[in-house]
């Protein structure tokens, strides 16, 4: 019966791993940026122009000099006139002179010798009337209101305004080699005009699962078979990471069979997860065929934690292959500390911590010390106040763990996240305010 080598925590295993991986290994393509959304930018994006490109109102009021409001209050009001409005769209044809100001709408182009906003909030139309300043027969615009305006609110320099150039100066880095698309990386790139971009080609992950007993999710299993579960959890998780996954099928626990999935699925990806091979019995034939693909082999036999003990970390010829337990909540557990990161190094993402929460812990959790534990849980939001946090930070979730065995799917289906106890600690006590990692 193969023994488990030395014990490693996930962190150090994961370290291990990666650091015998190359960063940005896969090729870059050109996509559009409409449909860039969660790939990886292949290069550095800059602007090829400020942002916005014209001093720009962020309220509806009165474009004015900053200086003719001065000392406005409700009792001492400063009295403008009105010359006009600004066109949405358009380039004002006019210009404000001391002692005047215009209508203008959020968003609209401040008129030259204009610095400042007031808004409609804090004005009021005392005397009104109509000019033909901005009734060009070519441009078919209503005539502008005039009159005079009152306000009862001095603004300053660049009060309500955007400058030419505040989001984004030209020649800028916008947007760094390494950076996933968000949505709002997306309309940061429509706004500047760039409608495609180079980003890191999916990383192709094949997948193999082994064993007798297992069979399609499709087929009906006799008494002794399960269906199988792993290949199309890990997929999604692949997906949702960056990765394609490459389903090689169910392959029978015999060891030239494996091996020769194996180095097909090696040749033709990225990286290859192998699982249900790696429990500790006479038929894990996953070290083994790790070790026979290629160099350095296996890395890592067994990792300090629950679930996911059995968890094997090898490199061939510069290629992650991960073997993964059968049972479906370790695999896709150990799929998140170990394929994503594999992954994201692939990809040349530039490393941020995982989404968390904070949350009250319901139940007491015991742990054995020296072993990371992980707990799926369901975060339930309180209504009332909530709690506080040591750094007085107000918790808004409390963190009800969900017992149940690694074989069972819906147990970590119906959580929103995993709780992590360290080595160190031999348990959590209820009430304790813990770190949820969102899954």
């Amino acid at each position: 019966m193969p023994e488990f080598l030395t014990l490693l925590p996930p962190d150090e295993a994961r370290e291990k791993l990666l650091s015998h991986l190359s960063t940005g290994i896969v090729d870059s393509e050109s996509v559009s940026v409409d449909l860039s959304l969660g790939r990886v930018t292949a290069q550095d994006i800059f602007a090829p122009h400020p942002l916005p490109e014209f001093s720009r109102s962020t309220v509806d009021g009165y474009a004015v000099k900053s200086k003719d409001t001065f000392g406005a209050t409700d009792s001492l009001p400063a009295y403008l006139n009105l010359i006009g409005e600004v066109p949405m769209g358009m380039e004002p044809s006019f210009e404000i002179e001391s002692g005047q100001c215009a209508l203008i709408h959020t968003g609209g182009m401040l008129p030259k010798n204009a610095d400042a906003v007031v808004m409609l909030e804090y004005t009021q139309i005392v005397r009104a009337g109509l000019s033909d300043l901005n009734n060009d027969d070519n441009k078919k615009e209503r005539p502008a209101p005039t009159g005079e305006i009152e306000i009862f609110k001095s603004v300053a320099d660049g009060e309500n305004v955007i400058r030419i150039g505040e989001d984004v100066a030209q020649n800028q880095l916008v947007i760094p080699k390494g950076t996933l698309i968000r949505p709002t990386e997306i309309g940061g790139l429509m706004a500047l005009g760039i409608m495609s971009l180079r980003v890191a080609k999916l990383v192709r992950v094949g997948i193999i699962s082994t064993g007798d007993e297992v069979i399609e999710p499709s087929q009906q299993p006799k008494m002794g078979q399960v269906r199988d579960i792993n290949s199309y959890t890990l997929s999604a998780l692949i997906q949702k990471s960056g990765g394609q996954a490459k389903r090689y099928g169910i392959i029978s626990d015999q060891f030239e069979t494996l091996k020769e999935a194996a180095l097909k699925a090696l040749s033709e990806c990225d990286v290859v997860i192998i699982t249900a091979g790696s429990s500790a019995s006479t038929r894990d034939l996953t070290a083994e065929v790790i070790n026979q693909l290629g160099s350095p082999g296996v890395l890592v036999h067994g990792i300090n934690t629950r679930p996911g003990k059995p968890t094997i970390l090898g490199v061939c010829n510069g290629k992650a292959v991960i073997g993964l337990p059968g049972n479906p909540v370790s695999a896709l557990v150990n799929g998140y500390l170990f394929v994503v990161p594999v992954i994201e190094k692939l990809l040349g993402v530039t490393p941020k911590p995982n989404a968390s929460v904070q949350a009250k812990l319901t139940v007491n959790l015991s742990s054995q010390a020296g072993r990371e534990d992980w707990f799926p849980v369901k975060l339930i939001g309180i209504r009332d106040s909530g709690f506080v946090n040591r750094k007085s930070e107000i918790v808004n979730y409390e963190a009800e763990p969900i017992f149940g065995k690694s074989n069972l799917i819906f147990s970590l289906a119906s959580a929103d996240g995993l709780l992590k106890i360290h080595p160190d600690a031999t348990g959590l006590s209820a009430g304790e305010i813990v770190d949820v990692m969102l899954i």
